[in-house]
């Protein structure tokens, strides 16, 4: 079930904040969260619910022993049990293929086992808890439903942001205040709705039609058909697709993000921010610390630190960033070109750490902008594509290798048709809207009347208009896809 479908807007969404409000204690309220995250992750994958229980109940029993042992070698060893069973059970599903193939032919029931849905965000959820605990930086949980509802929160359990233990564990279990979020929360969902849907979806659907679609990429279709496809596609088609997909894959996570957010404040909860307008980075480093922000500090924070950083000399720290890189790539999925992915940003963060960061700040800002931009664009196509033969062709049609046209008719009137929402999209892909609203607010301050209307229609008459747009949008069409839950 997907935020941004009409069954979770108007039947699960409704259904379990009436419930949660007919609650007066926590305790109440959190039973009734942990029915509602069950249902909805079992609504997607009712097969994979055991692996979500079973994950839990181990992290639960080894934070506690954890907590309970008195040596520092025993600790660690329920530490080490703890990440045997977390990362061997991600592996088995999401790398056995792959790992499997590099030695030869896959067994057949390997290729028939599915990807449980947001394993790869839970997963490192339970970890982040179980570390915590081995750190002394969280107390362990003694009920095992509360270890449960923290990894299976609906809001955030299925592609996240990954949000820590220590992080949230007072307003989940403690002390928690809706009411003061509760129209702040609204206005936050709303707003990923419409990046997701309104903005989002018709970019995706402009890269899928120039390009492959994601699903076409990894389906049963004859590889020579698809070579065929991208190679004939123009010059000027394969930009503008990779553009829109670039445009896409910010508004659908990012909007898929804040959703996520604004159903936690809507209760009290605060989630950490995932993003923070990337695409206006002047560095790749700087980059990364606005993308999908919980991920790399979840990296930084339980690999790269430990392993020592960039404490223990220059080599050393090239071979941590090394590390952490190909587990970022590999993390996204199991496929070669994602490792390719990962060790692409690794050599310009090198680069960057150099030499190259201190050359590019003597720019003006638009150099080092535009250089962040066509690395990062260049790279969301090693992302896209996971055939290395696929990638290649989609290389070599930038720049008219394939024996491609420069342009053509189609592709013309593809952009002429989106040309305003594609500026659109661009426009809220920075923080351009956010400093407009926060400019009105400030102009307004001086009259209660004007401050009045103002807040009227932020918490009010947008998120209607929004919710309204995007009903319409889902029910006049069929496209609505969300590019992490293959994460």
């Amino acid at each position: 079930m997907l935020f941004s479908s009409l069954t979770f807007l108007y039947a699960f969404l409704p259904l379990s904040l009436l419930a949660y409000a007919l609650c007066r204690s926590i305790k109440q309220r959190n039973a009734v969260l942990l029915i509602s995250s069950l249902i909805f992750y079992a609504w997607g994958e009712p097969r994979y619910l055991l692996v979500l229980l079973g994950m839990s109940l181990a992290d639960w029993y080894i934070a506690l022993r954890i907590e309970r042992c008195n040596g520092y070698m025993r600790r660690r060893l329920w530490l080490i049990a703890a990440c045997i069973i977390n990362i061997g059970l991600i592996g088995f599903f999401k790398y056995a293929g792959f790992t499997l193939s590099l030695f030869g032919d896959v067994p057949e029931f390997v290729t028939k086992i599915a990807l449980p849905l947001g394993i790869s965000f839970y997963t490192f959820q339970l970890l982040s808890y179980v570390v915590d605990v081995f750190r002394g930086d969280a107390v362990a949980q003694k009920k095992y439903f509360n270890v449960l509802l923290y990894a299976a929160l609906f809001h955030q359990c299925i592609a996240g942001p990954i949000v820590r233990y220590k992080t949230i564990s007072q307003e989940l279990f403690i002390e928690r205040d809706a009411k003061a979020s509760l129209s702040e929360g609204v206005f936050r969902f709303s707003c990923g709705l419409g990046k997701k849907v309104l903005l989002g979806n018709v970019c995706g659907e402009l890269a899928d039609k120039l390009l492959l679609s994601d699903s076409a990429i990894s389906g049963a279709s004859g590889l020579a058909d698809k070579l065929a496809q991208l190679s004939a596609v123009p010059v000027t088609g394969v930009w503008l697709g990779m553009l829109a997909y670039m445009l896409h894959i910010y508004l659908d996570f990012s909007g898929y993000s804040d959703m996520a957010i604004g159903l936690g404040q809507m209760l009290g909860l605060h989630y950490p921010e995932n993003f923070n307008y990337p695409y206006k980075s002047t560095s790749v480093t700087e980059f990364w610390r606005r993308w999908h922000i919980s991920l790399s500090t979840f990296f930084r924070d339980y690999v790269y630190i430990p392993l020592g950083g960039s404490r223990r000399g220059l080599l050393r720290t090239v071979v941590n960033l090394f590390i952490v890189w190909s587990l970022t790539g590999l993390w996204h999925g199991a496929s070669l070109t994602f490792v390719i992915w990962g060790v692409y940003y690794f050599v310009f963060l090198v680069l960057e750490k150099l030499f190259l960061k201190s050359w590019l700040d003597r720019l003006p800002r638009f150099f080092p902008w535009l250089y962040t931009v066509l690395i990062v664009f260049f790279g969301w196509t090693i992302f896209k594509f996971t055939d290395i033969q696929l990638l290649l062709t989609v290389f070599k049609g930038f720049f008219g290798l394939n024996g491609n046209a420069f342009t053509s008719y189609q592709v013309k009137l593809f952009f002429e048709n989106r040309m305003f929402i594609l500026l659109v999209s661009a426009i809220f892909c920075t923080p351009l809207p956010k400093k407009l609203g926060e400019y009105l607010a400030e102009k307004f301050a001086d009259s209660k009347t004007k401050t009045n209307a103002l807040l009227a229609v932020r918490y009010c008459v947008i998120p209607c208009c929004i919710l309204l747009l995007s009903t319409a949008m889902l029910v006049g069409g069929s496209y609505n896809p969300f590019i992490y839950f293959h994460f």
